[in-house]
């Protein structure tokens, strides 16, 4: 294995080249830069994504929702997470362990997340780099929640974690889940506690901990550390067919050539999907259809899902959500922060008209796991809710002929690069089934 992980690593070093052709108009500004791997990191980081041994009733872990063959999403609008079963689109509920709800935005892939420009994570950028705070990084949960993590990149990891309705599980379902909800969190005892001595209590996790850092106890953020390192290294996708034509290495075909006119040009797609990993790390309200649960807290009953303005209370972020990067855009549909819609045609031709997107959206678009008590459609069937995020949209009219969307498509396709380097293990340390394999 150590072996395998030098030729990957070595392989990375040509991908910092400047570029040598000029086939864009704007300046993309300097190449992406990553973090050095670490070998020994890097492997356990590996073997805990895809372990079950973190999540409260040992069932759901990591990849359950950012598995590779799924472009590192999970290929459904929202997903269910703690009482599922399967993958992805065949993902179904446990009768016996029933779901309480649908997460309620989409799972994001993880492309190229250990880019040192990513310092804002989740759909609302709630997780951030805030040098004003104690420990560097801000969550709404407070400084207590992020003493420890090297990074944004690690605590966000993390979340997933203490979430009752994706891993964490049900209350009273474990001992985990039980602390969640009593909001025993980061104190003595508390969840962190209990994940980190189970991964303690595997003598291979515990040899890999020591060989990097001996003597140090093994705690919740240096299991995040590690995720987040594995994230780092084996998604790092910046070869594309794009980056190599803009190096000088490739040619465009010509509907690319023509779509990548269009994206830096009159479809004005770069104003927010800009630099290199085409993304300006800015929140935007484009109209986009809601649906599911929403996000808000379990007192209030409302379904709506207000974005940017839950983390700032400023109006002028209701209905903003942050601006994905489009790397692998062509693996990661459905698309929105609710996954509204299926194809990137279809969301494409939202941006397009989203006012009238939004009043004229059948939620068929959407891919929905079962879930026979969902209440799905409140925001869609309410004329108030339709208007107040129509009102919030800044994103105006724009019109393409059919031949200019599917240039853009192709010029899209040349942003993939599937980049996987380690794969899906044949086992974890816990001896638990290993999610996807």
């Amino acid at each position: 294995m150590r072996t395998h992980l030098h030729a990957l690593i070595a392989a990375l070093a040509p991908l910092t080249l400047t570029p040598a052709l000029p086939l864009v108009a704007q300046d993309l500004g300097p190449r992406p830069t990553f973090p050095e791997p670490d070998l020994g990191r890097i492997e356990l980081g590996w073997r805990l994504f895809y372990d079950p041994i973190i999540s409260g009733n040992q069932a759901v872990s990591c990849a359950t929702c950012h598995h590779p063959d799924l472009g590192t999403s999970d290929g459904v609008s929202l997903a269910l997470g703690d009482g599922g079963l399967g993958l992805g689109p065949e993902r179904k509920i446990d009768p016996e362990n029933l779901p309480e709800e649908r997460i309620p935005r989409n799972a994001p892939g993880l492309w190229n997340l250990g880019a040192t420009e990513f310092t804002r994570f989740f759909h609302d950028g709630r997780l951030e780099l805030d040098p004003s705070q104690s420990n560097g990084i801000r969550t709404p949960l407070g400084a207590d929640m992020t003493q420890g993590f090297a990074s944004p990149l690690a605590a966000q990891a993390m979340f997933p974690v203490l979430s009752g309705d994706e891993m964490a599980g049900h209350y009273s379902e474990n001992d985990i889940s039980r602390a969640v909800r009593q909001g025993l969190l980061a104190q003595p005892g508390g969840a962190w506690d209990k994940i980190a001595a189970r991964v303690a209590a595997i003598p291979e996790y515990a040899d890999g901990f020591d060989a990097i850092a001996p003597d140090e106890p093994i705690t919740f953020t240096r299991i995040a550390n590690v995720i987040a390192d594995f994230i780092a290294f084996e998604w790092r996708a910046d070869a594309s067919p794009f980056d190599l034509a803009m190096q000088g290495e490739a040619t465009l075909s010509a509907p690319a050539q023509a779509g990548l006119g269009l994206f830096y040009g009159k479809a004005g797609c770069a104003t927010c999907h800009s630099g290199w990993l085409q993304t300006d790390h800015d929140f935007h309200a484009i109209a986009m259809p809601q649906f599911g649960p929403g996000k808000a807290a379990r007192f209030e009953d409302h379904a709506r899902d207000e974005g940017r303005f839950r983390v700032t209370g400023d109006p002028d972020d209701a209905y903003a959500f942050r601006t994905p990067s489009l790397r692998n855009v062509t693996l990661t549909a459905p698309y929105g922060h609710d996954g509204a819609f299926a194809t990137l045609e279809a969301v494409i031709r939202h941006h397009l008209d989203p006012v009238a997107s939004l009043r004229n959206y059948d939620i068929g678009q959407a891919i929905l796991p079962n879930l026979p008590h969902a209440e799905d459609v409140a925001v869609l069937s309410s004329a108030e809710e339709l208007d107040a995020i129509a009102a919030a949209n800044d994103l105006a009219p724009a019109s393409l002929e059919d031949d200019e969307i599917a240039s853009l498509i192709a010029f899209l396709e040349t942003l993939e690069d599937r980049a996987t380097r380690l794969g899906v293990p044949e086992s974890v340390p816990s001896g638990l089934p290993v999610t996807g394999r």
